[in-house]
């Protein structure tokens, strides 16, 4: 089909979410044709309300778990509740959409013959032990814990990809995506960026659980972004999984005390029980994607949350 245009067509599963979006604005921009699709459990349509009239942007609402049948020339995957406090109230559909539409969306490419990337995530290494994380290690997750459907889903995924990269020579991209912030996220998401920001909106304590001393590298969505497209348009034979986030590494505490500055909140800290299997620390060796797709992150933390507080800011307005 390939033949019949120049224009590439792909398909963002998730694509109306808070990651999905951007990445839908990126590819817009490039010159694709992008098919959205969403069953808008977290993704909103607010997020893509910008692009529904775009020629070159379509929306479908679909449930990934069910089998699609489009005809495109790449895939990103990246349905699936991302935060806390969403994967943990369906736990059994959220570990369904990581297994069951991982399945039917490595189907649809292996049918029309279609590179495919997998959105996973930095909690396939659970508590780690090593520190930095870097690909190589294979991490340390509690499979039945509160966390496991997401978790465990999400590296049960990447089993799928590299089983079908074996076994049927698919083009495969598996990205371990770090902590990722930026105007979009949902403001009841649970996720510590969006929590603080909102709450110093509010003039509400800022919730930090345990001591605040577990840390966090935080990577503004434009560049994550950029680290999906990069990936995806890389040779043939990477397949990763390459880590995408910032290295820079932030306690709690640092985050909450920059977000009342930036804010100008008169927030005070409430310190409360830290949650099952929260993980101690959490940065990424980049060595693989500096390498391999001349990519790491430009924003500041600093700049970023600028950008995302005037975001929330204006969305929280009457």
């Amino acid at each position: 089909m390939r033949k019949y245009s120049t224009t590439k067509r792909v398909l963002v599963t998730g694509g109306a979410g808070f990651l999905g979006s951007h990445l839908c604005d990126r590819l817009i921009q490039d010159g694709c044709d992008v098919l959205c699709v969403d069953n808008l459990y977290t993704g909103t349509k607010e997020n893509i309300a910008h692009l529904l009239g775009h020629p070159r942007f379509e929306f479908m609402r679909h449930d990934v778990t069910f089998p699609l049948y489009v005809e495109v020339d790449e895939i990103y995957n990246l349905a699936c509740p991302a935060s806390p406090v969403h994967y943990q109230h369906d736990p059994v559909q959220t570990t369904k959409t990581s297994v069951h539409g991982t399945i039917n969306m490595l189907g649809l490419a292996k049918r029309i013959r279609a590179r495919i990337l997998q959105a996973s995530t930095s909690e396939v290494y659970g508590d780690p032990e090593v520190h930095p994380q870097e690909e190589s290690y294979w991490g340390r997750v509690n499979p039945i814990g509160e966390r496991a459907c997401y978790d465990e889903g999400k590296r049960c995924a990447e089993t799928l990809f590299f089983d079908y990269y074996r076994q049927h020579g698919l083009e495969i991209k598996v990205a371990r995506i770090f902590n990722t912030y930026g105007p979009r996220m949902h403001p009841n998401d649970g996720r510590v960026v969006s929590n603080f920001i909102v709450q110093a909106l509010k003039g509400e304590p800022i919730t930090l659980y345990g001591d605040g001393a577990q840390t966090r590298s935080f990577c503004y969505v434009d560049d994550l972004v950029d680290g999906l497209v990069r990936l995806m348009d890389s040779p043939a034979d990477f397949v990763g999984p390459v880590n995408l986030g910032n290295p820079a590494e932030f306690t709690v505490r640092q985050l909450a005390d920059l977000v009342i500055e930036l804010t100008g909140s008169k927030s005070r800290l409430e310190f409360q029980a830290l949650p099952s299997d929260d993980p101690r620390q959490r940065q990424p060796d980049i060595g693989s994607a500096r390498k391999h797709l001349n990519w790491q992150p430009g924003v500041a933390l600093r700049d970023g949350l600028d950008r995302t507080i005037a975001y929330f800011d204006d969305l929280m307005r009457p």
